[in-house]
């Protein structure tokens, strides 16, 4: 580890050539300024670990050098100096997030024990951002990736309400857009960001244990309740609680959140006391909860509640710009994640990714990258590699649509197809073509395969799947060598 550097300010000549030589005694580097100007213009150039800042400067008072750093995001232990230390300075300075106050004229031996102290506690603050951002990391945190005007315009949306007080908020859009991401990325941008994350989908609870699950239960409140058991706006105290697909919560449900977010108390299931907490509740839905309102199945005063402040997600067609930025972002991902160093896509994979209209939006993309990544053995992603409503350019087509749609290249058109009156199932349609396969290339397993542009050992996993005989004629493998 190298020298510690010490940036020294005031105005006074003399002191600063006597603390720069303490500082030097003491196994530091240092540089000098006279003014709050001259120290703005160091801290921009250089970087240091800790600042002896001066009270009194000729230009602006150390507080308000002191002011100006912090709200420049400055992150280094400030220890401020004065010959007149007034108590009002003194709060001034601690509140503003300076480390410590030492008074003219300086005693150097408890000037080394401050600086070291202060230079320990920037060292113990950077390891903890450090581990702060593995856990971001493992939790599956990024920040929301794209360069259109839509999402950087609404990401500094985003990062506002994070820094404000807001203990409401309402996140819509269609699935896959990235709600839990947003939620996420409010909560680590906020103040509240040491403090837990928890999150919930409403639709995956039963009814009949929600309300356990969210506000806690005492011993013997109901049957299977053995021990008591803090809910998780409990948990989220001070934090923040995430609550995707709120519209699926029960009116009953409904109700006592409302109770919640207005007077941010809450009741253990079969106590008697209130609890107060403190938690920033972010709602999310991909229903449209202003007509769930109108049709009397979300309501309206809880609607109200949440969308003090609301956010709207795009869907990823309406924002093509990040498809290429999302592409990179996975691609780095799976290289990792399967130890592959894919280097890109080809041009016509890229063109299919561009034109492709995704309705399951970035969720869509990811999981197509994710078997593209798979799939491939080379450096570049090809059209093989991506599900067929992708490399068909087409979003979910029916078999009629498919057998005239635009063909991906390498791809074969289909006949004209129907489905019965009666209907029927998927599994049913697998089970024929795999059976038509077969016939057409009178049992040969390795030209079937190639018919349903499919692998040997999916076609045979297949076949065993709808018990169909593997007995059939195949071609004769290659004699090996004596």
């Amino acid at each position: 580890m190298g020298q510690k550097k010490i940036l020294v300010v005031d105005d006074e000549k003399l002191v600063r050539w006597a603390l720069t030589q303490k500082c030097v005694e003491f196994g530091y580097q240092t540089l000098e300024a006279e003014n709050g100007e001259a120290a703005f213009r160091t801290l921009q150039n250089d970087s240091v670990d800790a600042v002896l800042l001066d009270v009194h400067l000729p230009d602006l008072s150390g507080i308000e050098v002191l002011e100006k750093l912090k709200q420049a995001g400055e992150t280094r232990s400030i220890i401020m100096m004065t010959a007149d230390p007034q108590l009002d300075d003194v709060k001034a300075a601690l509140r503003l997030g300076a480390y410590d106050f030492v008074s003219k004229p300086i005693n150097f031996e408890e000037l080394s024990v401050t600086l070291q102290n202060a230079l320990e506690a920037g060292a113990l603050r950077t390891e903890v951002e450090s581990l702060r951002g593995e856990v971001r990391r493992r939790a599956g945190y990024h920040d929301v990736i794209g360069v259109s005007r839509k999402i950087t315009e609404l990401m500094k949306f985003v990062y506002k309400v994070a820094a404000s007080e807001a203990t409401t908020i309402l996140i819509q859009g269609e699935s896959g857009t990235g709600k839990d991401l947003v939620a996420k990325a409010m909560h680590y941008h906020s103040s509240r960001a040491e403090r837990p994350f928890v999150a919930i989908n409403c639709s995956a609870i039963p009814e009949t244990l929600m309300e356990a699950e969210l506000f806690g239960h005492e011993k013997g409140a109901f049957t299977d309740a053995k021990a008591m058991k803090k809910g998780l706006f409990e948990v989220a105290d001070s934090g923040t609680l995430f609550l995707d697909e709120i519209g699926e919560l029960s009116p009953l449900l409904q109700a006592k959140l409302l109770r919640v977010l207005e007077d941010q108390v809450i009741r253990r299931v079969g106590g008697v006391r209130d609890m107060q907490v403190d938690v920033r509740v972010i709602a999310a839905s991909n229903r449209d909860l202003e007509r769930e309102v109108r049709e009397g199945r979300f309501r309206q005063d809880l609607f109200y509640r949440l969308a003090i402040i609301a956010i709207y997600l795009p869907a990823l067609r309406e924002r093509k710009e990040d498809v290429q930025p999302l592409v990179e972002f996975f691609l780095a991902h799976y290289n990792r994640k399967f130890r592959k160093s894919v280097q890109g896509l080809s041009e016509e994979t890229r063109r299919l990714l561009m034109n492709y209209d995704w309705p399951g939006n970035v969720r869509e993309l990811k999981n197509a990258l994710e078997r593209a990544m798979i799939l491939e053995e080379g450096n570049l992603l090809k059209p093989d590699d991506l599900p067929f409503s992708v490399a068909s350019g087409r979003s979910g087509p029916s078999l009629n649509e498919a057998a005239g749609a635009p063909l991906a290249p390498g791809k074969r058109r289909l006949p004209p197809l129907s489905i019965p009156e009666g209907g029927t199932s998927l599994e049913d349609v697998e089970h024929a073509l795999v059976q038509l396969a077969l016939q057409q290339s009178h049992g040969n397993q390795i030209k079937a395969a190639k018919l349903l542009n499919i692998s040997r050992d999916a076609l045979r996993y297949k076949m065993k799947k709808f018990g169909l005989s593997h007995s059939e004629e195949e071609e004769p493998a290659a004699p090996s060598n004596p």
